[in-house]
């Protein structure tokens, strides 16, 4: 199991085509660390594939499963994380239908990426309402499952503050529960009389002198209840802090370093750009494709000094090589001492080298498809079972439990 750090981590991608060197170094890496650390739902967004490939669906049940495939032969493990599909838990649309009804249209237009991916994807038709909404299906992504934090790049920063923004709101707009102090002393009651008698002491502490220990105590206090359901923990903190009970959590964007993994041309490795090295890439074709990329422009002849800094090669090295080697191409490339395919020599092995075992259990996972499908079940089950509870939470406050006698 992960390591218990109070986290609840959330992430996914889109299943639109083949996974590939910049999607490992850029978000797959990170993933593999925080399930050690944290607890972890990882999803295939297909219904985000949509926002912009809905006219042709055809390849999205295949990515998905590639995709999946590629997570668990790179290392995600069903055993430290919950790895499911999107549209497999179904809360998350009902849920981003709900907060759609308290969403002013004015903060949906506002996310920076909205009218920039508009211009940057013109060839698409993206005047519709999932492209402008997507967002919000985030935020009910994130929130269903009640996240600490959203692993995410400077340029995804935003959508987090959207999440935030709508679950300030949500939570101003119907977390202000009448009888919190009745319930809140009935969930007291089934701590103990030890337990009780701590808690009301830290809470004079922390609401009669501002004591910030208190707070922190409390909420360790808490935690180790493992009786204790979320909702009740929830009221205990909302009567401990003297607020409005919170019904859904604020995540916190977890900025990750950006990669520096470029493509073959230099760029960010996109597959808009056509210069990915996938994930599957066969070795033939890696070479193949790095022997081809452009260096310093300066060198035309082998005899000509170069400057590494100004070559997408040298950007590779500082990801695979070690810093002698680094040293090696910095004095051999601005002296002329070696050539750029024997630059790219020590480049090519590495890549090699590292996707070789990724591909061996590519091919692994491929002839076990009973395991990657009880890895997706599982996951499903899991995820829907909290999913349910947020759920079920929202549609009381709401009241849309329907319950007579």
């Amino acid at each position: 199991m992960a390591a218990d750090s109070g986290r609840r981590i959330v992430s996914g991608m889109r299943p639109t085509g083949a996974l590939h060197l910049g999607h490992y170094h850029g978000a797959i890496k990170n993933w593999l660390q925080l399930q050690t650390e944290a607890e972890c739902f990882f999803f295939v967004a297909d219904w985000h594939a949509l926002t912009t490939h809905y006219e042709d669906p055809a390849h999205i049940g295949a990515d998905t499963r590639a995709m999946v495939i590629d997570w668990l032969a790179c290392g995600l493990s069903p055993s430290l994380s919950t790895i499911f599909i999107q549209s497999q838990v179904p809360e998350h649309a009902q849920l981003h239908v709900l907060l759609s009804m308290i969403t002013p249209l004015s903060w949906l237009e506002r996310v920076p990426t909205y009218k920039d991916q508009i211009q940057r994807l013109h060839h698409l038709d993206l005047a519709t309402y999932g492209f402008l909404g997507y967002p919000l299906l985030q935020t009910a992504d994130i929130v269903i499952y009640q996240a600490t934090h959203v692993p995410v790049g400077e340029d995804q920063v935003a959508h987090v503050e959207l999440s935030r923004e709508v679950v300030r709101r949500f939570n101003h707009l119907y977390g202000r529960e009448a009888d919190l102090e009745a319930k809140a002393a009935e969930a007291l009651g089934r701590l103990g009389r030890r337990t009780a008698r701590l808690y009301e002491g830290l809470r004079r502490r922390y609401q009669e002198h501002g004591e910030e220990q208190a707070w922190t105590e409390i909420q360790e206090i808490l935690e180790e209840q493992q009786h204790l359901t979320m909702l009740d923990r929830e009221r205990l903190l909302a009567n401990f802090e003297g607020r409005g009970r919170r019904i859904l959590v604020e995540p916190e964007a977890l900025v990750t370093e950006q990669s520096r993994l470029p493509g073959l041309d230099g760029q960010k490795m996109s597959k808009s750009y056509g210069n990915t090295i996938a994930l599957r890439e066969h070795p033939d074709s890696i070479t193949q494709k790095v022997r081809t990329m452009p260096t310093d422009p300066a060198r035309v002849h082998r005899s000509d000094p170069g400057e590494p800094t100004k070559c997408p090669v040298y950007a590779l090295h500082r990801v695979y090589s070690a810093p002698s080697q680094l040293a090696w191409v910095e004095q051999g490339c601005r002296q002329a001492g070696i050539g750029c395919l024997e630059c790219k020599k020590p480049v090519i092995e590495a890549i090699i080298a590292q996707l070789k075992p990724i591909q061996e259990r590519i091919v692994e996972l491929e002839a076990e498809p009973s395991f990657v499908n009880a890895t997706l079940t599982q996951g499903a089950e899991q995820a829907r079972d909290i999913a349910r509870d947020t759920l079920d939470e929202v549609n009381e406050v709401l009241g849309l439990s329907h319950r007579w006698p």
